[in-house]
């Protein structure tokens, strides 16, 4: 059985095809329309040359950034703002004549560590993306957990754990909300709080080679961040004690969190200890494509 999956992101629509063993038949790239009718006609156009190219029809999952609506059963908090409100799994199923099943990316990210990547084998993936913001889902046994509310591994918009004095009311996030997890380790995040310690760099990778050519405010910062990192994933371990936490996102190559994170979660763990395996995810920018294709 051919598996599609569709990345449907902010700038481009991104489609994979999978055999049942995750062998790649097919890919392709191609700008998003920046409309729903649009978007529609080119999700559908590109189902239908992969079933003409391969010449057998398939299952269709959609990664998309936001998540539909188990009440209305509309599209909500998408930073693609023209699909809110809309049915998108509806929509696509009567053009593709078939169920269309629709996930938030970053679940659709750990789904796919869970089947074939980094966590392949394990029952409970948390798999977190950091990158210019902060996402996060659940893979229970190979398949996403949405839970109830659809929201299932929001987690970076919870507050940042045992905050100290000087961070406390610093952080404004686009939520709505103040001292959010992701304004906190998301790249954007990593890189306000060195310039705001008078470093200067555009990027997470940029402080990391800053920290390898020994400079002082970097390291510092690096610190900071790997702290901040540590009991943001330690409230994690503490509610769910995943088997494996699988890193994705600009920040997950910075090799230096590797070896160092270990270090530092005991002591934010219940009971101070931890062995809960963190690792970078094994397909990179393609995890949320073929984690789509594996929604079946």
């Amino acid at each position: 059985m051919v598996r599609m999956g569709v990345d449907l992101g902010g700038t481009k629509i991104e489609i994979v095809a999978l055999n049942d063993g995750g062998k790649e038949l097919f890919r392709k790239r191609i700008p998003t329309p920046r409309e729903y009718p649009a978007t529609l006609d080119a999700i559908e156009a590109l189902v239908n040359e992969v079933e003409s190219t391969l010449g057998e029809t398939g299952t269709v999952g959609v990664g998309i950034p936001g998540v539909v609506s188990p009440y209305s059963g509309l599209v909500k908090n998408a930073n693609s703002t023209w699909i809110n409100g809309h049915p998108l799994d509806v929509d696509l199923g009567e053009r593709l004549n078939r169920e269309v099943r629709v996930a938030n990316d970053a679940n659709c990210f750990a789904v796919s560590e869970a089947v074939d990547g980094a966590a392949a084998g394990k029952g409970v993936v948390f798999g977190v993306i950091i990158g210019t913001g902060c996402g996060a889902g659940f893979a229970i046994n190979g398949k996403v957990h949405a839970g109830g509310n659809g929201i299932g591994g929001e987690w970076g918009h919870n507050p940042l754990p045992w905050m100290t004095s000087d961070e406390f009311n610093t952080t404004s996030c686009f939520c709505g909300n103040r001292d959010c997890i992701e304004t906190f380790i998301s790249g954007t995040g990593f890189v306000r709080d060195f310039k705001a310690a008078g470093g200067q760099a555009n990027s997470g990778i940029e402080i990391a080679s800053l920290v390898e050519n020994g400079d002082k405010l970097a390291k510092a910062a690096f610190e900071r961040y790997i702290d901040r990192l540590a009991r943001s994933l330690a409230h994690v371990i503490n509610v769910l004690d995943p088997d494996v936490i699988v890193l994705g996102g600009g920040v997950s190559n910075i090799a230096a969190i590797y070896p160092l994170l270990p270090e530092v979660l005991p002591k934010y763990v219940l009971g101070g200890e931890c062995r809960t395996p963190v690792v970078q995810n094994m397909y990179g920018g393609s995890s949320g494509v073929r984690g789509a294709a594996w929604l079946w």
